[in-house]
């Protein structure tokens, strides 16, 4: 007999940001606009039963990883921003089976008019815990 198991999605949609990263001494010294949109999947069964918050994956808890890592020490490249907000979220959150991270750079410093660059990462765990 096979378990049915409530994948839930939490999604923080379009965080904004100042911070600090890129290759370049503008960039780090100057800063930029910084966008951020994180999905996770997790097994929301038991929190839903119960209507208990302490059983779901909390978004607010969320924001504060990806808060942490966009405020935090500055990265070369928008990737390992993902990687690092990645990393932290699944490593605080048993629930999370999957992550996905956006991370966009307003107005890069690139030669050509665009609304940015973006970079996508998604982790999963091989097993879930």
């Amino acid at each position: 007999m096979s378990k049915i198991v409530s994948l839930s999605r939490i999604s923080i949609v379009n965080a904004s940001f100042y911070a600090y990263h890129g290759v370049g001494t503008e960039e780090r010294e100057l800063g930029g606009r910084y966008e951020v949109d994180l999905d996770v999947q997790y097994d929301s069964t038991q929190a839903v039963l119960s209507d208990d918050v302490n059983k779901a994956v909390n978004y607010e808890e969320l924001m504060f990883c990806v808060d942490e890592i966009i405020s935090g020490e500055p990265c070369n490249l928008v990737e390992t921003l993902c990687y690092e907000i990645l990393t932290m979220v699944l490593d605080k959150f048993a629930l999370v089976q999957e992550a996905t991270v956006r991370v966009r750079k307003v107005s890069a410093p690139i030669r050509h008019l665009s609304d940015g660059v973006e970079c996508e990462q998604t982790m999963q765990r091989s097993t879930p815990r």
